[in-house]
């Protein structure tokens, strides 16, 4: 009988003694010393500016119609709000949270040493018990115990799990290094994925704006994230000036409304006699365009503070006023969330640190997959809330495995104890909500559906077949499926070869096998399928 001790707090460092003294960023990040802070990088004020998805109120008629020709588009982009979590030290995900099966998908099950080897004892293994280790609330199938399922379920609605589904990639990844190129963020971008004031945003002041690089072939300088990581973060990134605390919202956008058309009549006097001369006159027109549209949607710093938003924070809100206060983990889900859900960024990377947990117990890594799965529960509930559809998706850099020790401790329940590092067991999983109901997955009948939603498969030792997937074993074209993914669910796969013409993923035969699920927009998210 092994004895139990105390689990660590989640914001606890990790003391590992099979790992060097923490050295790097990277490093302290994953065991927990690091949380992560950094100033708010911007550009000038016309860089702010980048098709919003919604106008907060309306501009008078002759500027509203010059909006378009100035590139503020009322809709904005349009795309499906994406958000990823990047667990820092290799975060178990297949078998104790998403199931992984073998070739026929979750429910092809492994052997009773495999799912060992993740975590689960022989008598909580999905096979077991007659289904009942198996939940399927969300479509995506999860173990009924994993902490990630708890914690999003407690955060949405009783009626969300109807319209979310998912897929799970089974996909190996270096363990403990900076150099896997997890991070999505650069390509969601190239496919569309814009906001209002920003086109990327991140957790981390890195380029890309989480923990793991992203694809050098991805990789755009112009579009390179802001660190976001906590409200006043968000609240710093707008700044209309002084005018707006002497006038009220309505007199400062008249203001510049006047501005506009003055500046706009003296224009027509002038004659430069340059070959510029009607571009240099549209840049100062639109300059004044946008100056006004900033203060008419951004004038009361209220719209943008994830504070003063009652579905985010309150007694109706996601997170209560007392753990968002004690929790920076919800503060910096939920900054991201408000900037990405409504469109002001067009992608968020939420970096979580401490995720090397690979303690000598369970408890400690179970504790902190619960609040990996409130965030991610809280960023699902809150698009329902505004009422747009959203992508989540979750991976980590490498993952743990167990040797079959228990953890008979309250918070490790009987599962199997944390014993070390093995990027064999590792996989990275997606969530979509659709407001319209439950995204189908691909397939004709159940057994083709079974292959499409678990994209690849484990062998029965529970380890990544690295055969099963183009992703299974190049981190690279993990980060291309998943944006074959994205496309797909704006039903615009067919755009990826043209996007990313040196891609990885084979033939259009291939490429249709990667792809989980069924479009729920043609194009953009105003038109449902």
């Amino acid at each position: 009988m092994r004895k139990s001790k105390h689990p660590l707090h989640p914001d606890a460092p990790l003391k590992l003694t099979d790992h060097g003294r923490p050295v790097t960023r990277r490093d302290l990040i994953c065991q927990g010393f690091q949380k992560g802070t950094a100033a708010v990088l911007g550009g000038s004020v016309f860089s702010l500016f980048a098709n919003p998805r919604s106008a907060e109120a309306a501009l008078s008629s002759d500027l509203a119609a010059m909006r378009e020709a100035c590139g503020i588009a009322t809709q904005g982009a349009g795309k499906i709000p994406f958000i990823c979590f990047d667990l820092a030290g290799g975060a178990n995900i297949a078998g104790s949270n998403v199931l992984v099966g073998g070739p026929g998908g979750q429910m092809d099950f492994l052997s009773t040493a495999g799912y060992s080897k993740q975590g689960l004892p022989g008598d909580m293994t999905p096979q077991s018990g007659q289904g009942t280790f198996i939940n399927q609330d969300l479509g995506l199938a999860f173990h009924s115990d994993s902490q990630m399922l708890r914690g999003i379920l407690e955060r949405i609605g009783a009626d969300r799990a109807a319209s979310i589904n998912g897929a799970v990639i089974p996909a190996r990844s270096e363990n403990d290094t900076g150099n896997n190129p997890h991070n999505p963020m650069y390509g969601i971008n190239r496919v569309g994925a814009n906001g209002s004031l920003l086109a990327l945003i991140g957790s981390r002041a890195s380029d890309s704006g989480g923990n793991s690089l992203a694809p050098s072939m991805l990789f755009n300088p112009e579009v390179r994230p802001t660190k976001v990581d906590r409200p006043s973060d968000v609240s710093g990134l707008v700044d209309v000036g002084d005018l707006v605390g002497l006038l009220s919202q309505s007199d400062t956008v008249a203001v510049m409304e006047s501005m506009y058309r003055i500046s706009n009549a003296k224009l027509g006097a002038v004659n430069t006699g340059s070959a510029r001369d009607a571009v240099l006159k549209d840049l100062m027109r639109c300059g004044y365009v946008k100056s006004a549209d900033l203060a008419d949607r951004f004038g009361n710093p209220a719209a943008i503070d994830p504070v003063a938003d009652p579905d985010i924070v309150g007694p109706a809100g996601i997170f209560s006023f007392d753990e968002f206060d004690s929790d920076g983990e919800f503060r910096k889900a939920a900054s991201v969330m408000k900037l990405v859900v409504n469109g002001y960024a067009g992608a968020g990377t939420i970096t979580m640190g401490g995720y090397d947990y690979h303690t000598g117990d369970r408890s400690t890594g179970e504790i902190r997959d619960l609040r990996a799965g409130r965030c991610i529960g809280a960023c699902l509930e809150y698009a329902a809330r505004v009422g747009v559809p959203i992508m989540v998706y979750v991976f980590s850099d490498g993952s743990v495995f167990s040797n079959g020790m228990l953890d008979n401790s309250a918070e490790g329940r009987g599962k199997g104890v944390w014993t070390g590092d093995n990027q064999q067991t590792a996989a990275s999983f997606f969530l979509v909500y659709n407001p319209n109901g439950r995204p189908g997955i691909v397939g004709g009948s159940l057994e083709e559906q079974a292959i499409h939603q678990q994209l690849g498969y484990m062998r029965s030792s529970g380890d990544v077949e690295t055969a099963s997937s183009p992703a299974a074993n190049n981190v690279n074209l993990l980060v291309e499926t998943l944006v074959l993914n994205y496309m797909a669910l704006h039903g615009e796969q067919n755009l990826f070869p043209t996007l990313f013409p040196q891609h990885g993923l084979g033939n259009a035969s291939l490429m249709d096998r990667l792809t989980a699920m069924m479009p729920i927009c043609d194009g953009v998210i105003g038109n449902p399928v």
